[in-house]
């Protein structure tokens, strides 16, 4: 990835950031981890995945499950930048007239699974990658989990599974922001190490900084990381990224701001992530 490519996907999730303020009103949105996963969003639907509005049908293409679903506003935002959703249609979130709401539907063109019930989908992107390898195709297939959805059963047993099987053509990826809810991971049920924990289970395993689309772009451009193991991509996040008066805040789980906070915090985004992207403009890589 060059400089100007990582500026456009700064400039492009500051935008899905914007979008995903805007919906935390009139009613909320869980707004920190969907903070969190903007980036991973944006670059696998911007860089990575090959699914457009155009291919929907086509099954050789890409899938991406969102099986923490409460991140849906990240998905919104994202689609709205790409051309799969209207932004006026945003306005309808939560509202009786459409299917926009706390959680994915799949009368939302791309949204590929209802999710929600954690610890769900991931048995679901499995089936998925069973049936694509069974037809002989290539697709890359995506599901990102919450780090806290982890404490789900049915996690641990798909992934042994797809180590069974040596499902290489999936890839779990872990939105690592450190928080379940309204508690830290590590002071309720402690997770790490996750990488010894995965790889007990079979997977080829790597960590990043989730914030990083230099570093996204070789970890996920370097899939499968072998031919005969899963994938897993712990990206480490920050709760709340973009907005440093909500960042990393446990009662900042789900947030139903009046339209003045609004304001005040889509200033504070443009603030932070001008300096942030300014400051990369200046590093040479």
């Amino acid at each position: 990835m060059n400089k100007e490519k990582n500026m456009e996907l700064r400039e492009l999730a500051l935008r899905v950031r914007e979008h995903i303020v805007r919906l935390s009103t009139d009613g909320g949105c869980f707004i920190g981890a969907s903070l969190s996963c903007t980036d991973l969003v944006v670059y696998l639907y911007s860089e990575f995945l090959n699914v457009n509005k155009d291919n929907l049908d086509d099954p050789n293409r890409d899938y991406l499950f969102l099986s923490k679903g409460h991140d849906v506003p990240a998905l919104y935002g994202t689609f709205v930048e790409i051309g799969f959703l209207e932004k006026d249609r945003l306005k309808n979130h939560l509202k009786s007239n459409d299917h926009l709401y706390w959680h994915p539907n799949t009368n939302i063109p791309g949204i590929e699974f209802h999710s929600g019930s954690l610890g769900h989908l991931p048995s679901v992107a499995l089936g998925v990658a069973m049936d694509c390898r069974m037809r002989g195709q290539t697709n890359q297939i995506i599901v990102i989990t919450g780090d806290g959805e982890l404490n789900e059963g049915s996690v641990w047993e798909t992934i042994l599974v797809a180590s069974a099987y040596k499902m290489s053509n999936l890839t779990f990826v872990v939105d690592r922001n450190q928080f379940q809810a309204n508690i830290r991971t590590e002071e309720l049920i402690p997770l790490e190490s996750l990488e010894d924990k995965f790889s007990a289970f079979g997977c080829n395993v790597k960590r990043i900084d989730g914030h990083d689309f230099y570093a996204l772009d070789e970890t996920f451009k370097g899939l499968p990381f072998s031919n005969d193991k899963p994938n897993v991509i712990i990206c480490d996040t920050v709760r709340g990224k973009g907005l440093p008066s909500i960042e990393e805040q446990a009662l900042r789980w789900f947030c139903n701001f009046t339209h003045e906070e609004v304001d005040g915090l889509i200033k504070e985004l443009h603030g932070v992530e001008k300096a942030i992207i300014t400051s990369e403009k200046l590093v040479v890589r």
